[in-house]
Formats: C-alpha cells, structure tokens, sequence
C-alpha cells in the first residue's frame, strides 16, 4: 500500500503543480505584470511548489530528514539526470553570464547551506529569513539583468494565458492547491512507510524516490523540448530551480519550523551535501 501513496502522491503533485504555474501566470497577465517579471518570479515560485509543500510536510511531522533528503536529491537529480539526458538529446550553449550570476549564487548557497547546518545541525528561523531576503536580492539583480539584454528567453511563459478567465483562475487555483497538499500528504506519508517497510531510512527514499519525483516535470519538458528539436530547457533556468529548491523551499520550511539534522543520518552532512555541491 506504500508504494501506492507515493506513486499517487506523485501524480498529484505534478497535476498540481502544472494548475498552480497555468493560474499563477493567468493571474499575473490580470495584474498587468510583465512577462519578464512572470516568467522569472511567478512561474519559479510555482514549479518550486511541490518541493515546498513535500518539505514543509514532512517538516511539520517531524521528518527532517525527508525535508532535507527532497531538497538534496531534487538538486542533484537537476542537474545528474534532467540536464545530463536533456545534453546527450540536445547540445546546450552556455553563455557567460550564467557563470557571473546563476551559478556563482548555485554554489553560494549551496556552501551556505552545508555552513548552516553544520555549524548546528539545524537550519533556524533566522537562516530561513536569510535565505528568503538572498532570494529577493537575486531576482532583483536577475531582472534588472535581463532588462539590459536585447532578448529573453521566456518560452515558459504562456501567451494564451492572458485571455484566461477569472472563473477559470479560481478553478485552477483550487485544483492545484488541493491536489499538491494531499499529494505532499500522501508522498510523505507513503515514503515513510515505504523506508519501514524495505527496512532502510527515511532519508533513504526522500533523497531517491521522492527527488526523483519532484524532478519529473522538469525532466518531462526538458526531454519533449529537445526531442522536437525547440529549444530545451536553459541551463540558467535549471539552475535557478536549484537556487530555488535551497532558499525558498528549505528558508519558507526553516521560517515555520526550523530543520534539524537527524544524528542517526550523518551521511547528510559527511556524504550527500558533498554530492549536491560536486554536481553544482
């Protein structure tokens, strides 16, 4: 039965997550919000939410570990599995200002990351409210950016969402909230269940089954883009969904209930963080 709620866990999830982006973006066009700003702030708040709502989940019940274990697997698995089987399926071209802004504050907070934690094996209120601030500062710089360049990639964000209706923004946004709480609910509670029942840890199947999971719809686009030869996903954006993963999913879950490192999975601090950060 485990294993059921977290495959419909997952289904959930990426229903939601889909209404959640299609009623954000409709109800940005409605407040007269420019697609540059839509597509580089409404939109990754959105795809981010399934990882939001696993971690603060399993937070709130007491499995640190999963809240951690998400984070850490989804990033690794961003990188490892989405970009690696989106370059063998289509050549990337990386500019040089990924390497001036996007990657330098991947690898910043990522660091920060392992700092906190290790420090005191707990990611607190106060770090959360930091890691919250570093992300409103980085879309600030990021936009001012791309408003100087003579062109933008906003492919991810959907024109025709602009004649979209109020009802349907309504319908859409209740479909998605529902659908990714009681898919964060099920997925947690299937994945613990799941480790009991194989005998492994918690942790274990946050970091793998479950980052995995939440890895899918980018990994879905990333693939359908480049098998039609259209542009796949950009390696900044990629990586703004890590940048993402670490400072809204894991700084809004530390603001309402501060992360702790469970001492029976030291592989946290001395093993997979290491791994996040190679990949990075």
């Amino acid at each position: 039965m485990s294993i059921i709620w977290v495959i419909l866990g997952l289904l959930l999830l990426v229903v939601g997550g889909e209404f959640l982006v299609r009623s954000s973006v409709a109800l940005s066009f409605k407040l007269n919000l420019s697609k540059l700003v839509i597509g580089m702030t409404v939109v990754s708040f959105a795809t981010s939410a399934p990882e939001l709502l696993v971690s603060l989940q399993a937070a709130l019940n007491g499995s640190s570990d999963i809240a951690l274990g998400n984070v850490l697997g989804s990033n690794i698995a961003n990188i490892g599995l989405v970009l690696g089987i989106t370059a063998i399926i289509s050549p990337l071209v990386v500019d040089r200002d990924f390497y001036r802004l996007n990657w330098a504050m991947m690898m910043i907070v990522s660091l920060l990351l392992y700092v906190f934690l290790k420090n005191d094996q707990l990611l607190s209120l106060t770090e959360g409210i930091f890691f919250m601030i570093a992300l409103v500062v980085f879309l600030v710089v990021l936009i001012r950016d791309s408003k100087k360049k003579t062109s933008v990639n906003l492919d991810e964000v959907d024109d025709t969402l602009q004649d979209t209706s109020n009802f349907k923004i309504i319908l859409w946004l209740f479909i998605g909230a529902a659908a990714l709480y009681f898919g964060s609910e099920w997925l947690v509670k299937g994945a613990k269940e799941l480790a009991f029942a194989v005998g492994i840890s918690e942790y274990a199947v946050s970091v793998t089954v479950i980052a995995i999971g939440t890895s899918v719809p980018e990994l879905a686009a990333s693939v359908i883009a480049a098998l039609k030869k259209e542009k796949a996903i950009s390696l900044g954006n990629l990586i703004g969904s890590n940048i993402f993963n670490i400072t809204s999913v894991l700084g809004l879950t530390a603001i309402i209930k501060p992360i702790s490192v469970n001492p029976n999975t030291p592989e946290i601090l001395s093993t997979n963080i290491f791994w996040m950060i190679g990949f990075a």
